[in-house]
């Protein structure tokens, strides 16, 4: 989806999982190590996307937007760099979810070890589903497959 929106927006992608993969191989083997990572990225990439912002070049980020505190990181950026925002949330059932994260597992074996059921549920447990008074202009896409 990301790539693919990417090229319709004539976009930069950024993705979390390319950038922690390459600048932490084999380094996150849990959850807590994942945070970790994530959040030492998050200063330079916020700075590289404000940047790229200021061009005037669009930006698609594949980062997870969770949790109010993830999407109120994504609008300060927007906001810093005066720059228009889209969200867009996929509302999907775990079932499908689940289908979707076997798929990956099997096209991206390096990630088999952390893209787990247990892990799903562990991260869907903290979801905040997107509300108005976020202010957040979102796109919502519903999967059905």
């Amino acid at each position: 989806m990301s790539a693919n929106e990417a090229k319709e927006q004539n976009a930069v992608l950024l993705s979390e999982d390319q950038w922690l993969s390459q600048a932490y191989p084999d380094q996150i083997k849990n959850f807590d190590d994942y945070i970790k990572l994530s959040r030492q990225i998050r200063p330079l990439v916020g700075d590289l996307v404000k940047n790229i912002l200021r061009t005037g070049t669009n930006v698609v980020m594949d980062f997870p937007a969770n949790t109010v505190r993830q999407r109120t990181w994504f609008l300060n950026l927007c906001a810093e760099a005066e720059s228009d925002h889209e969200m867009i949330y996929l509302e999907a059932s775990d079932k499908i979810c689940l289908m979707h994260l076997s798929k990956r597992r099997k096209e991206l074996p390096e990630r088999s070890a952390f893209d787990t059921e247990e892990v799903f549920l562990h991260v869907t447990q903290y979801f905040e589903t997107p509300e108005e008074k976020e202010k957040i202009n979102v796109r919502k896409i519903e999967v059905r497959t």
